[in-house]
């Protein structure tokens, strides 16, 4: 391959710079060549590289891609209908009647680039390997998703042909499912003109690749590798292979968002699809909302050096805003994911390298479908109810969607989007200085800074209760469970909860505790299991938190123990119960039942130090007549 990649660069002549454009650093192949494969997609159209010579020849090529577009739109409308048909009940329907037929699969989390925007000079800590999904566990979740009214499946990374068994996977995929539309990747390129022909031949349908820039110092300079040769050598292999390999690129404003018009170049004579993505801010990516360049700069950009740019037609699920310049090969999208989001009509759902499913990439919520498939007696009607469950809950838009929509405004019109940073003069940025764990200038969740405060001595006591019945109290009392003694195990896992506080709640210090009591008991007369937790220190910030955190995982210990025997178990009533030490003290009245661990009488405490009086809670068990039903999340 790499021999017929140099024989074709060094046949290729320098062109005449008025008649086409010239990509920086070096030449690649535009002459017309037969397709490598003798195996291409009969869906795949079959495109000849070749340069317009005359006004004549760019009508004809213009008016071969108005026929191509319509003949995709058209298969297009048609695989809409086949969805269609598909049965309403189907755990691909959400409950805003968005049906998905589209699936991503992360097959692997490691990369050979190290993109500035992505991921730390050092990398990423990486999931073990036994903890990641094998080749069989993708099929089998692949086909569970065809059955069930997929259509497209798209296998991304990290980078994917990372993984020696990507052409195996992908023949696998098209040889199994029948009802399959396409299989696609997305990829940085650069293991592309190794690997590509072997995936055509296993029945690769479509080409995502990713491209930041035309420059190949620039290149070096944000993914922290070399390589930009050969991602273009990529490219052009793809097109001759047929493909129409789509483009991504992220604009970043003072980085790369002066090569618009140069992307806009690149398809004058090569039929490929450049996607520009709005720059999306995340925490942990070092990055301003103000590098973000959104869609309406971009295409005022273009449009003021091409008056002709013209949109073309969309289909309903379709996340770019597709255009194109008049006699041009390629086209050009928006992604528009901050401006303009897309949330009405995502079809899109998600699986992650370890076998998580995401209905929403912004979301934070996942369901293992790895542990479901690894348990014993697993069966596909249980994986569809977890699915189903899951998409259920996938919510009308991602978070933040409607903020972000409107944050942005455009210097000739309120209602058009621009940058965060600044429109005509006007500053926009958004403070937070009323959050106390969030940075008051970038929005991002931060710790409180206690070093300037007095370490003093600080109690919290917190308390819980455990419902739990008369069968469960029961075997509690005679110490008859199978799993062991309830009121010692709560306790020990009490205790090692508040010393692991900050490693479950992220904002919470790291506190060195002098002490940790917790009493559990049985009030056999209302089948209740009683839990209280008194944590000291000396130091600069309290310790409610560790307080609450052991008698909360105490009863989470407790219903552990006793699920067996019944699930009709009701964890009620943590609360925080008395803090002192800090700026501010604080004392609840007890309702029922007074703790056991030594506390201030009100009789004893100042007229100013009186407890604030709230509400009380109901401790008495609730009775319902309604059968306990669990749900399976």
């Amino acid at each position: 391959m790499h021999q017929l990649l140099k024989r074709s660069l060094s046949a290729v002549s320098v062109k005449d710079s008025s008649k086409r454009w010239v990509l920086p650093m070096q030449q690649f192949f535009h002459t017309a060549r037969p397709s490598l494969s003798g195996e291409a997609s009969g869906n795949r159209a079959q495109s000849l590289e070749t340069t317009p010579s005359s006004p004549a020849t760019a009508s004809t090529v213009d008016s071969a891609d108005k026929n191509k577009s319509k003949s995709q739109r058209d298969r297009k409308q048609q695989a809409n209908v086949r969805v269609q048909s598909v049965s309403s009940d189907s755990s691909l329907n959400d409950s805003f009647g968005r049906f998905h037929s589209y699936l991503r699969i992360s097959l692997t989390e490691r990369c050979n680039l190290r993109c500035k925007y992505c991921m730390p000079a050092e990398g990423v800590q990486l999931t073990q390997k036994d903890q990641l999904l094998t080749s069989a566990e993708v099929i089998r979740l692949a086909n569970l998703f065809v059955t069930e009214g997929v259509r497209k499946i798209r296998l991304t990374g990290g980078e994917p042909t990372v993984r020696k068994d990507l052409t195996e996977i992908v023949g696998q995929l098209k040889a199994t499912n029948p009802l399959l539309e396409s299989v696609g990747i997305t990829t940085n390129g650069l293991m592309l003109t190794r690997q590509l022909v072997g995936l055509q031949r296993a029945g690769l349908d479509a080409l995502n690749v990713s491209l930041d820039t035309l420059r190949a110092a620039k290149y070096e300079q944000i993914t922290r590798r070399k390589g930009w040769e050969r991602v273009m050598a990529g490219i052009d292999l793809a097109i001759q292979l047929g493909y129409r390999p789509k483009v991504n690129c992220v604009l970043m404003k003072g980085f790369n968002d002066d090569e618009i018009c140069d992307f806009v170049e690149l398809t004058r004579d090569r039929n490929v699809d450049v996607r520009f993505i709005e720059y999306m801010p995340f925490t942990g990516n070092r990055w301003d909302t103000d590098k973000m360049v959104s869609y309406r700069t971009m295409l005022d950009t273009i449009q003021a050096r091409y008056p002709a740019f013209e949109p073309l037609p969309n289909g309903p699920n379709d996340t770019s805003k597709a255009y194109r310049v008049p006699g041009y090969r390629g086209q050009m999208g928006f992604i528009t994911s901050m401006t303009e989001h897309f949330c009405g009509s995502c079809n899109r759902l998600r699986i992650t390298a370890d076998g998580n499913l995401k209905v929403c990439l912004f979301g934070n919520t996942e369901v293992s479908l790895r542990d479901a498939l690894r348990s014993p007696g697993c069966t596909e009607d249980d994986l569809r109810c977890l699915i189903s469950a899951a998409v259920k809950r996938k919510k009308k838009q991602h978070a933040g969607a409607s903020a972000l929509s409107t944050s942005f405004v455009h210097s000739s019109s309120q209602h058009r989007p621009i940058t965060l940073a600044h429109a005509g003069g006007l500053q926009c940025r958004r403070y937070y200085s009323s959050l106390s764990h969030v940075d008051e200038h970038t929005g991002r969740a931060t710790m409180v800074d206690v070093d300037d405060k007095v370490s003093t001595k600080r109690i919290a006591k917190a308390q819980a209760t455990v419902y739990v019945g008369p069968t469960i109290a029961a075997l509690i009392e005679n110490n008859e469970l199978k799993k062991g003694d309830v009121l010692s195990i709560s306790q020990m896992a009490a205790i090692v909860a508040a010393k692991k506080t900050s490693d479950l709640i992220p904002l919470c210090h790291n506190i060195p505790l002098s002490s940790i009591k917790v009493e559990t008991s049985l009030n056999s007369s209302t089948n209740e299991v009683h839990i209280l937790a008194k944590v000291k220190c000396d130091g600069k910030t309290g310790v409610e938190m560790e307080a609450l955190t052991a008698v909360s995982i105490a009863a989470l210990t407790v219903y552990d123990m006793c699920k067996a025997v019944s699930h009709e178990i009701l964890i009620k009533n943590i609360m925080l119960v008395e803090k002192t030490g800090g700026k501010s003290e604080f004392y609840r009245k007890q309702i029922n039942h007074e703790p056991t661990l030594e506390s201030r009488t009100m009789e004893s405490r100042e007229p100013d130090q009186m407890p604030i009086i709230t509400r009380g809670y109901r401790t008495d068990p609730i009775v319902t007549n309604e059968p306990f039903v669990p749900m399976y999340i």
